[in-house]
């Protein structure tokens, strides 16, 4: 009830905020930069699951039994201009919620929305605050829509912006036009993000840091270093930097094919924390081991990671996502996943006169490292899995939504996601999830 009250104070409270913000900015096509932007949106996320079957369970397993649960976001993009070339912008945002089975259980975690979610009742956070300089270095100018956490404008194709402050990695990595936003496109973390980059964060998806992007003509280039948390999935950041930090590469070329728009992307990480090792908690008890108990400063966890996306037609995408980490240091913000292959396509409803709705299908493979799964078979914990032990397989996922446009600000998303071998388990599942999500936005 909670979440259901909050759910129409926000709308009552979006709907006033844009009045007020259509009144002060007026119905203009004028070309000049914004000065400030004023934008909203509020999520809704109701996801249940079936029984299926299971012989066995541990302390961190999805659960077998049917359940449901709702997770409720409402965030504020405020952002203005303070001087030439910067931008400031700052997120309040309200959360509340549980996901199913306390988000444990699964490697493709169901509700992407539900990591900014910490409690049932209704929580206010800081969720971003950076300062975002751009130094234009010429080339042909491009138009820039106004839209969250981007004041409207133009800017050159050539480029050096710096970015300081808190928000999260996908603001400015691993971007992908048809699967980036569990709040409009699809739910799964296996699909928003390269899940085997465990990338640094709190447990709301957040962290501070740095970031530099280089751009020209159709290059990109892109680097940051950021905090990592003092804990796997931890709320607090350890600011011992010089032994505790994620720094993260990536190289993107923007093309055309047939001409139709295109983007292939290429990233590398580095993470370092005090992570524990998953060979040496099985050195230690071989029986029952603890990754937690071989924590040591400053290790290291690294990997890769490839995403591209393609039009094929006007109303037609495709994506296509791969990762690898080294997997022998525990997982320490992100999922646990070692190894990822996801692609999928993306539709517009052009072809059955409904041009702003939107269906979408993917598939996503994902897998642990040989060290991983050793300690999971033995009994292990990680903080998202451990079935006591394992039968080992991939975990395979199948997602499909059709988002349902309710005019200019609303919308309405059925999903349904089929996982087979959860937790990596070829002895439990598979198990098959369905959501109804509402978003509102301006």
């Amino acid at each position: 009830m909670r979440i259901h009250r909050a759910l129409f104070r926000t709308l009552w409270a979006s709907a006033a905020l844009l009045a007020i913000s259509s009144a002060l900015r007026g119905q203009t096509s004028d070309p000049a930069p914004e000065a400030w932007s004023l934008h909203g949106q509020m999520t809704t996320v109701t996801q249940g699951n079936g029984a299926f079957p299971s012989p066995y369970a541990g302390d961190n397993s999805f659960e077998s039994r049917k359940e449901i649960r709702s997770s409720f976001t409402s965030t504020l993009f405020l952002g203005c201009r303070p001087w030439g070339g910067a931008e400031v912008y700052a997120n309040p945002e309200l959360t509340a919620g549980q996901g199913l089975s306390h988000v444990a259980g699964l490697g493709a975690a169901p509700n992407g929305e539900i990591s900014r979610v910490a409690s049932p009742e209704l929580k206010v956070a800081l969720a971003r605050l950076f300062l975002r300089q751009t130094l234009d270095l010429g080339g042909s100018p491009e138009p820039v829509p106004a839209d969250q956490n981007q004041l409207g404008g133009t800017r050159g194709r050539r480029r050096l912006t710096f970015t300081a402050g808190k928000l999260a990695m996908g603001d400015i990595f691993d971007a992908s036009a048809y699967s980036h936003d569990p709040r409009t496109q699809f739910l799964s973390l296996s699909l928003v993000d390269t899940s085997s980059w465990d990338y640094p964060a709190d447990t709301k998806g957040y962290s501070w840091g740095l970031a530099l992007e280089f751009y020209w003509d159709a290059w990109a280039l892109r680097a940051g270093s950021f905090l990592e948390p003092t804990a796997a999935n931890g709320p607090y950041f350890d600011h011992r930097v010089e032994r505790a930090h994620g720094d993260v590469v990536e190289v993107e070329h923007d093309h055309e094919l047939g001409g139709r728009a295109g983007h292939v992307r290429i990233l590398g990480y580095a993470n370092h924390a005090d992570m524990g090792d998953y060979l040496e908690a099985l050195q230690q008890a071989p029986l029952s081991p603890e990754v937690v108990s071989t924590r040591q400063p400053g290790r290291l966890k690294y990997g890769w990671g490839l995403s591209a996306d393609q039009a094929l037609t006007e109303d037609l995408g495709a994506f296509l996502r791969a990762g690898w980490n080294d997997g022998r240091t525990e997982t320490w913000a992100f999922t646990e996943v070692d190894r990822t292959l996801a692609l999928g396509l993306s539709l517009a409803g052009a072809g059955w006169s409904r041009s702003q709705d939107r269906l979408g299908a993917a598939l996503a493979v994902n897998g642990l490292s040989s060290d991983h799964r050793a300690y999971l078979a033995a009994g292990g914990l990680g903080f998202m899995l451990g079935d006591g032990r394992l039968n080992y397989d991939q975990e395979r996922l199948f997602e499909a939504y059709y988002a349902l446009s309710l005019g200019r600000f609303f919308t309405a998303t059925l999903d349904a996601q089929r996982i087979w071998n959860p937790g990596y388990n070829r002895d439990r599942g598979p198990v098959e999830i369905y959501a109804l999500r509402l978003h509102a936005q301006f």
